[in-house]
């Protein structure tokens, strides 16, 4: 029963020392507990039992954190592990992507991005646990749910079912991907850091759909992963029951309350999904999750038992190029502890790191001692988990009231709990945490107009050639052809086009009625020409993407063409029968003819896969030489633009404000950066998405050059090149709040306070690397209002609150304020009071910075 501090340690055990790990372990494991798996040289001995996983013997706690290598450039994974590691967590995981690695069959990719061995190795120098999630299917808001769309061209094949042609290759990749990370060691049983891998994902709600052969499916698939012999548990995630050995485990916002763990009493509770945030998709208004929320969740579960959480996501990171799955957006989780670009997203990054501090403060009680429930009213209870003869214990307080503060009594004594809220007990007597106090500081992200949107801000266009006629298509039938069967997942788009003639009594005879297009469509989007004219657009959204597209437009006597570019925004990523999902234009009929409606739908249609730019690459260097640009005009759909711009200097992430366009791709040194969707806008009458990122990594100092294609209209020359920052850093702290985490140590298993010092809150402002303290734009003591970058002064407002804060500050890259009416002249008596300070500071490097940055 060690009482030590979690050490993270990726230790080479060597095979004494392995057996003797072995021996301690036999001697912790509960009765009916898995046994160890078999260790091999070097190795690390990785089991479990009900209160956790065992490394080496020991039982742990878990704090992990999902980063996706695809999508995040691999010059920022170090630095976004480092962040990770620094934010408490001990655990990075990410799932493994078969599209990326196989996107045609036999043809292997693991380079760049997808260099999954490199960051698996990157996470051991960071001397952290790993969690491998091979799926293969992952779903992940990721294109196909990570599955190649070549699957779906093998005779006779069904998705995830008991399905041999599927088996067959299931089983081929994860052999490939389990064989690639034991040749580089990478399992902890050979020394490294991989402690868990996934098999399937989310399966529980198929395998109801598919009845017996769903059962013998995750049964084959169970058997199928250990027979690879990696020398680590497997796990099957969100779900209740798992065949054999495999832990099942928990995915969801609220685990702690929401999933009973799993049957077999002998295994572990470990999260696997917490949710961060929400993911978006085109058309979704914007949405978040509070730190104070994500730390209660946390708390609750290991309150009730469990021993691991990995937060989905830590970064979220970017869909780059046709990555995403149907209607996601490129900025994946933006609201996670590290923000798309890898910046702290405070105070959620520093409010879990805190949480984690307190609960490792915490660890011997959590994984030895015993546990126990006192209610302490209708919505009140005490958690506790204790060792009597050594006088270690822990105690969870909780208040699920969502509306009301409370005073409880526990143990004689009265404790303050915030509503919505479990305060965090050490030592069963001081609270060193409380889910809903924040003693972390906030921060606000600007963004910031680079002269580089304006220097050399000229532009060329290419037009997409002509809107193409049924006689040019070369793939011709009767009715119009689902379109993923047509792209295989190489582009987007598919023209379908069709002709048809009319005479003079066909046409309406009245001048106030014109002729409607009616194009019924499986999905997603389409831009709609008739007798080469722009027409409309028509769209379906993530939860309908069926539509119904309804133009007028102008007939005339004799041929008319009619011509659909129907796009997709990536392929579905869940469900069951994913390999009958369709896309693509269906039923086509002209409305308000005067010989009545005339259905096109069987009329014979011409099919051109993809557009001429991409064909030949015009987003390349080498290929834009091939067509030829004229100067730019705004507002033409389907339109192909470029300019050139040199590299914004410093460190700071860059992003492209794409705010007066209408819907495309854009791509950057002939790297896709992805889909943006600006003229769909959600219910508040904003964009989703606006800002789009361009890692520094694919830039040159020099002359790089930005390709887009509109499909709409829009007008490039008004594009700007941001800067990103998160340099406006705040503090918002009550006298409630309890002293930081920091102030407490744990001494001889008991918790004593650091140096005697002061247990009173204090509030701490610190600025990123390099910069200082230039400016406090806010600061009052009383009652303040607002959030970070929109604060506002109280009734009970004390002016001397931002001389003391400027006396503090100013200057310094880090600060700390009392949090007390006495250092502020405050009036404790003051009606309304939260006994609250607020201020706001600006960091920047010692030379003023540039004045002007829009708020997001």
């Amino acid at each position: 029963m060690r009482d030590d501090d979690m050490s993270g340690g990726l230790r080479r055990v060597r095979l004494a020392a392995a057996a003797v790990a072995a021996a301690s372990l036999l001697a912790l494991m509960a009765p009916g507990a898995a046994a160890a798996w078999e260790l091999t040289k070097m190795g690390t001995a990785i089991t479990y039992d009900r209160r956790s996983l065992i490394i080496d013997g020991r039982r742990e706690i878990f704090f992990s954190g999902a980063i996706h290598y695809p999508r995040s450039p691999p010059d920022m994974w170090p630095d976004l592990i480092a962040k990770a590691k620094e934010g408490g967590l001990n655990v990075i995981e990410s799932y493994v992507f078969w599209n990326i690695h196989e996107p045609e069959r036999g043809v292997l990719n693991f380079e760049g991005r997808y260099d999954m061995i490199k960051f698996f190795k990157l996470i051991q120098e960071h001397d952290m646990y790993a969690i491998v999630r091979i799926g293969p299917f992952v779903q992940a808001e990721w294109n196909h749910g990570g599955l190649p769309y070549w699957l779906r061209e093998v005779p006779d094949i069904v998705f995830r079912t008991n399905n041999k042609p599927f088996k067959a290759l299931m089983e081929k990749f994860v052999n490939l991907i389990v064989t690639k990370l034991k040749e580089a060691n990478l399992f902890a049983s050979q020394g490294g850091p991989i402690i868990l891998a996934q098999i399937e994902n989310e399966y529980q709600h198929l395998e109801a759909a598919f009845k017996e052969d769903g059962t013998k499916y995750i049964n084959w698939a169970a058997k199928m992963a250990q027979a690879t012999n990696t020398g680590v548990p497997w796990f099957m995630c969100k779900q209740t029951k798992a065949p054999g050995d495999v832990i099942p485990t928990c995915n969801g916002r609220n685990c702690g309350d929401t999933w009973p763990g799993p049957m077999n009493k002998s295994l572990p509770l470990l999260w696997t999904e917490n949710w961060t945030a929400q993911y978006r998709v085109f058309g979704d208004p914007p949405s978040q999750r509070s730190a104070e929320d994500i730390a209660f969740a946390v708390a609750r579960f290991f309150s009730v038992g469990g021993t691991m959480t990995n937060y989905y996501m830590y970064h979220g990171g970017t869909n780059f190029g046709r990555t995403s799955a149907a209607f996601v957006m490129p900025k994946y989780y933006d609201e996670a502890p590290l923000d798309e670009f890898g910046l702290y997203k405070e105070p959620k990054w520093g409010h879990l790191k805190d949480l984690h501090h307190a609960l490792k403060l915490c660890k011997k009680a959590l994984l030895w001692g015993t546990p126990s429930v006192e209610k302490l009213g209708k919505q009140f209870e005490a958690r506790v988990f204790e060792i009597k003869d050594q006088n270690v214990c822990v105690a969870f307080l909780s208040n699920h009231n969502t509306k009301d503060d409370v005073t409880l009594t526990f143990r004689g004594q009265p404790y303050f709990v915030p509503r919505h809220s479990i305060s965090i007990l050490a030592d069963c007597k001081t609270v060193v945490f409380s889910t809903q106090h924040v003693n972390a500081q906030h921060n606000q992200r600007t963004f910031h107009f680079t002269d580089q949107t304006t220097q050399n801000n000229v532009w060329q266009m290419f037009d997409e050639e002509k809107v193409p006629k049924f006689k040019q298509a070369k793939i011709r039938t009767r009715k119009a052809q689902e379109l993923y069967n047509l792209t295989k997942d190489k582009t987007d788009y598919v023209w379908y086009t069709t002709s048809f003639k009319l005479e003079a009594d066909d046409m309406p005879f009245r001048r106030d009625i014109r002729p409607v297009l009616e194009v019924n469509s499986h999905g997603h989007a389409s831009v709609a020409f008739v007798n080469n004219v722009f027409v409309g657009c028509g769209h379906g959204t993530k939860m309908n993407k069926a539509f119904l597209l309804q133009k007028p437009m102008d007939l005339k006597k004799g041929t008319n063409h009619i011509a659909v570019l129907s796009s997709t925004l990536g392929m579905m990523d869940s469900g069951a029968y994913l390999e009958q999902r369709e896309a693509g234009i269906d039923r086509v009929q002209i409305l308000g003819l005067n010989a009545g409606t005339l259905d096109l739908t069987n009329n014979g249609w011409g099919h051109i896969v993809g557009l001429v730019g991409e064909q030949k690459e015009i987003y390349t260097e080498k290929g834009m030489g091939s067509v030829t640009w004229k100067p730019a005009v705004k507002d033409k759909p389907l339109t192909w633009y470029k300019r050139n711009f040199d590299m914004p200097s410093g460190e700071d992430p860059i992003v492209l404000d794409l705010s007066p366009m209408g819907k495309g791709m854009m791509f950057v040194n002939g790297e896709g950066i992805g889909r943006y969707w600006i003229s769909y806008k959600h219910a508040l009458g904003r964009p989703s998405q606006q800002l789009y990122h361009v890692p520094r990594s694919i830039l040159r100092e020099k002359n790089n050059v930005l390709v887009i294609f509109e499909e709409e209209g829009g007008r490039p020359e008004e594009i700007m090149i941001l800067t990103v920052k998160r340099d406006n850093i705040c503090t918002f702290i009550s006298e409630k709040n309890p002293a930081h985490i920091r102030s407490w140590q744990r001494q001889d298993s008991q918790i004593t306070a650091k140096g005697g010092g002061d247990l009173k809150p204090q509030a701490t402002l610190s600025c990123p690397l390099k910069k200082v303290i230039q400016q406090v734009v806010f600061a009052s003591f009383g009652d303040p209002q607002g959030i970070c970058g929109n604060y506002t002064v109280g009734n009970c407002h004390t002016p001397r609150a931002k001389e003391v804060a400027e006396k503090a500050c100013l200057g310094q890259r880090t600060c700390t304020l009392p949090v007390s009416a006495d250092a502020y002249g405050g009036d404790p008596n003051c009606p309304g009071t939260t006994a609250t300070l607020a201020v706001q500071a600006k960091c920047s490097k010692r030379s003023p910075g540039a004045p002007g940055a829009a708020a997001q």
